[in-house]
């Protein structure tokens, strides 16, 4: 079994908050109640969008694991208006603090279509300009996509990932998941 989940912002990619004492972090049980299925990879709780789910342990490997180099691809939105320079230096790779990145595909889009919205919404800035693109990484750092944007001076201010693989969002809303074929 293979489910594409939307998650919405502020989730845990997690069946239990594992956290503090108390907390009440909503996780995915909120959402799925499906027994035997376990996240593919994982989405940090200030990202939103595709998390794939599965209860076979090969696809699970095959999807999350960096050694397979599946492509994820994400639209981030972005602090101010990146120029070919900046999108060059992510496409070549950048030097972070835990090393370099491999190469990854940037380039800038217009906002999705039928983007939902946040909650909470994010922070506008009247004086700094936002911008989205398309990244498409091969490889799975800790919040990867934010530190390379705020490496080359355009930090994200929202993060969805819309494809994993030749799995898609595909028109689900925030909260909603569905079964894939395999």
């Amino acid at each position: 079994m293979l489910i594409a989940f939307n998650k919405p912002y502020g989730v845990l990619s997690q069946f239990t908050d594992k956290g503090t004492e108390g907390s009440t972090r909503p996780t995915l049980s909120a959402y799925i109640d499906v027994p035997g299925v376990y996240p593919a990879g994982r989405l940090d709780r200030d990202s939103e969008g595709l998390l794939l789910l599965t209860d076979d342990g090969r696809l699970q490997s095959r999807i999350a694991e960096p050694r397979h180099k599946m492509e994820k691809t994400y639209w981030a939105q972005v602090e101010g208006l990146p120029d070919e320079t900046a999108l060059d230096a992510f496409r070549k790779g950048l030097d972070l603090k835990d090393g370099r990145t491999l190469p990854a595909k940037a380039r800038p889009m217009d906002p999705p279509e039928d983007l939902w919205e946040r909650d909470p919404p994010i922070r506008f800035r009247k004086s700094v300009p936002d911008s989205w693109l398309e990244i498409g990484l091969r490889e799975g750092k800790n919040r990867q996509v934010r530190r390379m944007t705020a490496a080359i001076g355009h930090p994200t201010v929202r993060l969805i990932r819309s494809q994993v693989g030749e799995w898609s969002l595909g028109g689900l809303a925030p909260g909603e998941w569905r079964e894939l074929k395999v």
